[in-house]
């Protein structure tokens, strides 16, 4: 097929998604040259199609297979009470559709929804074999925070360590991942920050891998899905999301054995809360500081399988929390 040099760009106008420093267009139509097209960050750009004017092919938007809203989207079914609670989004996985948003690009606290990156980072440089030795930086000090109970010089797998990252919503745990992974609590930030920039989770920024409330630490509620939809391609973490309680032994400094028992915090999981009779809730991750309010994230299916995310940040208490995602499921038909 012949080249052509009058060629139109066209910019799908969206939120500030995917890749790095730069994207690599292919058009089939020119012969197979490679196109660089430089990405801001913070430009409201999401994708883009460049088109032959004499052949009309066109290279794939490489958000083609997610679910793009550039604001709000209401439905008349969700009756979500805007008044208490800050973000939402409810995001059909299937059909790439964003079903409702609300201030799902507003940067917020995101709690211990940070442990979902802390997750994939870990699987995606980690063995779930690998042995943790527990370091005085993984020990966590502040008050009231959920702690499973580790020690310096206690040792653990990995695998036993996301299991009480992701039920417990163990603090120590995502320390002792990040220290292991990363070197340290910072080495691991700039893992998670690299890994949020590859998924296009772009208007987000870590700084420690537990979500206590830290500068600087932030996501959005379209972030959060963009994260969470990563996340659900490693097997065993879909395993843990859907778990109601967990037990294990590991061993102290001494070699003496400890063991470690817990149950979820996901209240659609432990029967506190029914979601909608036309939904399943499979699994996801809550999260809950001061400064972050009352937050969560679900994977849910309808009658059909169908798999759905939904996000809601900051609520304004835990009951109300569950009683709005509940009745954003009830979009879902």
């Amino acid at each position: 097929m012949k080249c052509t040099s009058k060629r139109r760009t066209c910019f799908q106008r969206g939120v500030a998604l995917l890749c790095a420093a730069s994207l690599l267009f292919l058009l089939s139509g020119c012969g197979g040259k490679e196109i660089p097209l430089a990405y801001d960050p913070a430009s409201e750009v999401s994708g883009f199609r460049i088109a032959d004017d004499t052949a009309g092919t066109v290279a794939a938007s490489f958000a083609q297979d997610l679910c793009v809203a550039t604001g709000d989207v209401a439905t008349d079914t969700a009756s979500v009470d805007t008044e208490a609670l800050t973000a939402a989004g409810l995001f059909d996985l299937n059909r790439h559709e964003v079903l409702y948003a609300r201030n799902i690009h507003e940067r917020l606290n995101p709690a211990s929804l940070t442990k979902i990156m802390t997750a994939v980072v870990a699987l995606k440089y980690g063995n779930t074999e690998d042995t943790i030795t527990v370091t005085d930086e993984a020990r966590i000090t502040e008050s009231g925070a959920t702690l499973c109970g580790l020690e310096t010089g206690d040792q653990l797998t990995l695998n036993q360590a996301l299991h009480a990252l992701l039920i417990a919503s163990a603090n120590d745990a995502a320390a002792a991942i990040a220290v292991h992974i990363g070197g340290s609590i910072e080495g691991f930030a700039e893992l998670m920050n690299e890994e949020a920039v590859a998924i296009g989770a772009t208007n987000s920024h870590f700084v420690n891998p537990h979500g206590l409330t830290a500068d600087d630490h932030y996501v959005t509620a379209y972030d959060m899905y963009l994260i969470f939809n990563e996340a659900l391609k490693y097997d065993l973490i879909s395993e843990i999301i859907h778990m109601t309680s967990y037990e294990t032994v590991y061993m102290d400094s001494a070699g003496n054995s400890k063991s470690l028992s817990f149950h979820t915090t996901n209240q659609y999981l432990n029967g506190t809360y029914k979601a909608p009779g036309q939904v399943t809730v499979i699994g996801g991750k809550t999260g809950t500081t001061s400064a972050a309010g009352s937050c969560l994230v679900l994977l849910a299916r309808d009658t059909a399988g169908n798999p759905y995310i939904s996000v809601i940040l900051k609520a304004t208490a835990r009951d109300i929390l569950y009683e709005q995602m509940t009745r954003l499921l009830n979009v879902i038909a």
